[in-house]
Formats: structure tokens, sequence, C-alpha cells
């Protein structure tokens, strides 16, 4: 099996960004061990604090924050960070000539029941113009990323990795503490009986999404003639993850509790990273308005609809958006 190096170096990443990838997943290593040490490391649990987003920190939420920005203001490659688990970006070395936004614990709520949890990570290059404290060099559209993925600690612990050149998983050896590819230049079946939602919050999503659900629940004797079955992880990796591996449709659409708010999952950390992902596997990523990595960021913080997955249902799901 190719170890991470050799394949990174196969799809042409320059030095630089290889040796930055390397320092973010040492970050990500330990994140592996102190989840995977549970209740025994004193590490479950929430804090008394929460994060930009208003929502309670818990325990690994906090680590795992402070684990990945140590490690990567420490490296040298890095000119700012942004994080899920920051007000405000935090500056690393003018000098350096990539900025990374992360999800440091992704479904950390799952940590009190030992289900799937990750790190999502995207990267930029860094306009050299610009001071490391301005939120304004995060202001990218999608299609810039030069690299994007998770690390889904799981039964394995495994990272989906792209540069551009396609989507690779890889496994974590832990004998020896390396990533080796396992499934390389993976791809998205385009077609798929399997849909994922939170389907408890039916009564706030916008028409389409409400007929299209409808009709994939009335199963072959509604006008899909097929029959569906719902998965929900309720963390992003974990559900990203099996679309990636066998098809599949992960929604979280506009949800019209809060107009001001488009959605629940984070444009630069969340829905970008995994939409560059799905694209280089052959899926889709829509926003129901537009393509997920042409949207240009306002804030460091924006919220985004998000339709992922095998691309013949997604196309599917937007024609209901074209109906309207």
């Amino acid at each position: 099996m190719k170890r991470l190096n050799s394949q990174l170096q196969h799809d042409g990443a320059p030095l630089e960004l290889i040796l930055l990838i390397r320092t973010l997943l040492a970050g990500c290593k330990e994140i592996s061990f102190r989840v995977s040490q549970g209740a025994l490391a004193g590490v479950l649990g929430s804090t008394l604090s929460e994060n930009v987003q208003g929502e309670t920190q818990k325990k690994l939420d906090v680590i795992s924050n402070q684990i990945l920005k140590d490690t990567l203001r420490d490296s040298g490659y890095v000119k700012a960070i942004s994080s899920e688990e920051e007000d405000d970006v935090v500056p690393c070395n003018p000098e350096g000539k990539y900025l990374v936004s992360f999800d440091p614990l992704d479904g950390s709520s799952n940590t009190e029941i030992n289900s799937l949890i990750g790190t999502i990570f995207s990267i930029t290059h860094a306009p050299q113009w610009m001071e490391p404290d301005d939120p304004l060099a995060f202001l990218q559209p999608g299609t810039q990323m030069v690299a994007a993925g998770y690390v889904l600690y799981g039964p394995s612990t495994m990272l989906a990795l792209t540069t551009g050149r396609g989507t690779h998983i890889y496994t974590l050896d832990k004998t020896h503490g390396g990533f080796l590819l396992t499934h390389p230049n993976i791809k998205v079946p385009e077609t798929t009986a399997e849909f994922a939602i939170n389907a408890s919050n039916q009564r706030h999503w916008e028409p389409p999404i409400q007929q299209y659900i409808s009709d994939l629940m009335a199963g072959k004797e509604g006008p899909r003639e097929k029959n569906f079955n719902m998965r929900w992880v309720a963390a992003m990796v974990g559900d990203i993850h099996r679309v990636l591996c066998r098809g599949g449709i992960f929604m979280y659409p506009f949800d019209k509790r809060n107009p001001s708010i488009p959605g629940k999952l984070r444009l630069l950390y969340e829905a970008n990273p995994m939409a560059f992902l799905m694209e280089q596997a052959g899926g889709m990523g829509n926003t129901g308005h537009g393509r997920i990595l042409e949207v240009m960021p306002e804030e460091i913080h924006q919220r985004v609809p998000v339709l992922l997955g095998s691309k013949e249902e997604v196309e599917h799901c937007l024609s209901y958006y074209a109906e309207e």
C-alpha cells in the first residue's frame, strides 16, 4: 500500500503543502488518541462555555481545537487559521503561504455515545499582501482550495483527502503511525437508494425539499417507483464518508425558522471541503440554488444549505427547485 507522502507526490502536490498536510495530520493523530481514551482520560462531557455559533462546547471540542491550533501555529507554513471554535481568525506566521480552516471535532455530541466523529479541514493560498489577522483573506470561493479533507475517528481512523487530483481514502496504521492508501481514487456511484437528512426538521423545510423527501418516502408506490433507505449518523463526517464509499445523498437544507441564517453547516470548514471531496469523487455539491464551491463567502462563519452526494440524485433533487 502507498504511503500518504508517495500519493501526494504522485498527485503533484508542492513540498510545502505536503509538509503542511503532514503537520495537520500529526495533530489529528493526537486527537484520535484522546478520543480513543474516552472516559478514561476525563475528556467527555460539556464545558460551561459556548462557541461563536452559540453552541455548548464539549471538552473534546476545546481540546481538539487547541491541539490543531498549536500544531499549525508552530509549523511555519500557515499564515492564519479560522476555526468553528474561534470567534476571530488566529494569526500565525506572517510569511506563511497557506490559510487553514477547520472544524476540529465534527459531531462532538456523539462522543457521549461512542459514535462517529471527525475533523474537517480546508487549505487555501494566503494572500501575501494581507495581514495575518485580516479575516478578509479567508473570503475566497471554494474553487480556490488547494486541499481539503476529513479525518474520521471510528473503528479505524481514516483520512479522506483531495488536492484536486481525485479523492483518496487512507487508513491510519497504528503500528507505525502512518496513513496508508486503502481506497485510491474513489468514485461515488451516480445512482443511489439512500438518503441522509434530519427528518425532525421537516416542517421547517422549503417546499421543494418537502416534496422531494415525500416522494422518496413514498417508495415503490410513489413517483420514484423504488424504495429508499434513510441513514443519519448526526455527524457530517460519518454521513459523507458513507456517501463517498457507497453512494447516497446528504442534505441539510434551508430552514425557515431563522431566515437570516440560511443553513446550519458552515461554508469554510464544512460545506466547502466536503463539496471539494465529493466533486473530485464524481459527485455533486449544491446549495439548492447553485454550486457550493462557487459561493463567495461574506464572513468566516457563514452558513449555507447543503445537498451533497451521488450526481444523478442531487440533480433529481435540484429539479424540484426548478419547478418552483
